[in-house]
């Protein structure tokens, strides 16, 4: 009898560190999630343009389609990838980053190109000029989930430098917890944003009082404008984003230069108007001047990729 009350106060005990664990690595989640929201922002503003042209029935499963090759990202192979970089190469981390944010650069700076050049047959990543839907949706969704792997890699990398020195395990489990929590989130901001409309027709149609069916009508037609604004801030996002990881990854290899000058320039400006306004004014300058650097960068990108990666990709995919 008394072997088995040592047994169950050896399990409760046990239970007690098992339940502080969870604790702790839902708080350890919660801090390092919420360092990262603003590249959740970046993430959620990029996506709704992968929708661009679907019917309405194909959204949400093309949203779920991301969503799945989202978490694919994160757990399957940032979460491991990070882990390991972070315990025997952190060395390999800025240069990575690095690579992922002129991606994105690139990618920014060929949709504004397209659209200054829209008939530009050399372009990298043709439309579907067949006309199959499905294969066109498996090529958007195939292009959301690579644009989401460097947005993600931002994330789970700010994510973790936020989480305290502690086993692998528990590093593991709070960055599985940061990677589901904020796929949800962006996931499920998108598909309201797309499917705004969507409701707003329904009680237009349905509405029992006169002020829900106009409710419903404005959000009708204050929602295609409002997507075609959100695609304009995603391509931004992108060249925002994609310009300060490679210029904190400058920064982290020893050339700071380019970095100082943006923030003395944005602290100039910064000192131009009202105190009450003055952080506001600083973020907005230096995240101008990381967008422009994205933007040049891109272009610069654009004929290595068109001229360079792409033939060398096609001749290795075998296609002309």
């Amino acid at each position: 009898m008394s072997g088995l009350l040592a047994l169950l106060d050896d399990v409760a005990g046990i239970a007690k560190v098992a339940a502080a664990s969870i604790d702790d690595v839902a708080a350890q989640a919660l801090k390092a999630g919420s360092k990262a929201a603003g590249a959740l922002i970046d993430d959620a503003a990029v996506t709704p343009k992968y929708l661009h042209g679907f019917a309405a029935s194909r959204e949400l499963p093309v949203i779920w389609k991301i969503t799945k090759g989202s978490l694919k990202n994160k757990l399957l192979f940032l979460l491991p990838i990070g882990l390991l970089l972070v315990n025997f190469a952190p060395w390999l981390i800025s240069p990575l980053l690095m690579l992922g944010g002129s991606y994105l650069c690139f990618e920014g700076a060929e949709k504004i190109y397209h659209l200054l050049v829209p008939h530009d047959e050399t372009h990298v990543f043709k439309e579907d000029e067949a006309g199959d839907p499905a294969h066109l949706e498996e090529q958007k969704a195939s292009g959301a989930i690579k644009t989401d792997f460097i947005l993600s890699a931002e994330i789970m990398t700010i994510a973790l430098a936020e989480i305290p020195d502690s086993n692998i395990w528990m590093e593991a489990a709070t960055l599985a917890l940061v990677a589901v929590g904020i796929t949800v989130a962006v996931y499920g901001s998108v598909a309201l944003i797309v499917k705004a409309d969507d409701v707003g027709l329904y009680m237009a149609k349905n509405g029992y009082f006169g002020v829900t069916r106009n409710l419903g009508t404005g959000l009708v037609r204050m929602m295609p404008g409002f997507l075609k604004l959100l695609m304009v801030v995603g391509t931004a996002a992108m060249l925002w984003v994609g310009g300060s990881i490679v210029i904190h990854g400058m920064e982290q290899l020893g050339y700071g230069w380019l970095g100082n000058h943006i923030h003395d320039y944005a602290a100039a400006v910064g000192h131009l108007v009202p105190e009450g306004w003055t952080g506001f004014v600083e973020w907005f300058a230096k995240a101008a001047m990381d967008g422009l650097l994205g933007l040049v960068l891109g272009f610069a990108l654009i004929p290595l990729a068109t001229k360079v990666i792409a033939p060398i990709w096609g001749a290795f995919r075998g296609s002309k």
